[in-house]
């Protein structure tokens, strides 16, 4: 059967398979494009494993907000490159909508098979990573950000108003959370056992500092409680200074939205993905 230059570009854009190796497969196979595609595929799922031990440490976060839902689908690769691609774009925005019409609420097969299809296509490992879906409860307002190297996004639900002012305060939230990244939302949530880590931390570098020595036991434990309080400020995202005005903390700035709205508000879901982490 002849092989004519239609027949390679036709398959060439089925598969995304170089000109001569599209040729290739269609002289192998007799002509038959079914064949010739899935001799291809094959070659691109062998090429694929091969490369799994690779690291995925570039790649997309990828956000939209629906309706009363907010999705964030996280996507890693092994180059930025690949996760600037058009096609690799196009599957993440894909992917999203896939998860509001079959309200996916955690990683699936058919997303990944969504992103093994693509890598077996570009040769490159990729990996599905989470995917976080968000309920906005009725008269809550809600905001998403993703960070322009689309490494970072947040999301934030402030429940209680859906007024204009709340709904740029979420806004900022996220922005906030992008920008100070906290490892979590408020002191209640972090593990006494990360305390007590940061107590013997804090605790042998007061022991070595000469300014320490003669100060009453009492005292000492003062200073030591004082630094674990500073730590936590800093980690705990209600405790941080706010973005836009670091005069007043997270939880301060909520308060004074709130008496400004006129209701009582409180931070529902909040989410801060950041890629491969």
């Amino acid at each position: 059967m002849a092989i004519t230059a239609a027949d390679i570009k036709a398959l060439r854009e089925k598969t995304g398979a170089g000109m001569l190796e599209c040729k290739k497969a269609l002289e192998e196979k007799g002509g038959n494009a079914a064949e010739a595609e899935k001799l291809l595929k094959e070659k691109g799922l062998a090429a694929v494993a091969k490369r799994a031990e690779r690291a995925t440490t570039e790649g997309r976060i990828f956000a939209r907000m629906n309706g009363n839902k907010i999705a964030l689908v996280e996507v890693t690769s092994e180059t930025d490159f690949v996760a600037k691609n058009a096609d690799f774009v196009a599957m993440g925005e894909k992917m999203l909508d896939i998860v509001f019409e079959k309200g996916y609420t955690k990683p699936e097969k058919e997303l990944a098979d969504m992103v093994l299809d693509l890598a077996t296509k570009i040769r490159e490992n990729m990996t599905l990573g989470r995917v976080e879906v968000i309920d906005v409860p009725a008269g809550a307002s809600a905001a998403f950000y993703v960070h322009s190297d689309f490494k970072t996004a947040s999301a934030v639900v402030v429940e209680g108003s859906d007024a204009d002012d709340v709904k740029t305060f979420a806004k900022d939230c996220c922005l906030h959370l992008a920008a100070f990244t906290p490892a979590y939302t408020k002191k209640e949530d972090v593990p006494q056992s990360y305390i007590d880590e940061q107590k013997e931390i804090f605790s042998a570098q007061m022991a070595q500092d000469e300014k320490m020595a003669g100060k009453p036991e009492n005292v000492k434990a003062g200073i030591l409680q004082g630094k674990i309080n500073k730590h936590l400020a800093e980690i705990c995202f209600v405790d941080q200074a706010f973005v836009k005005d670091d005069k007043v903390t997270v939880a301060k700035k909520l308060d004074e939205v709130a008496k400004a709205a006129g209701a009582k508000l409180s931070f529902g879901k909040i989410v801060l993905m950041v890629l491969g982490k």
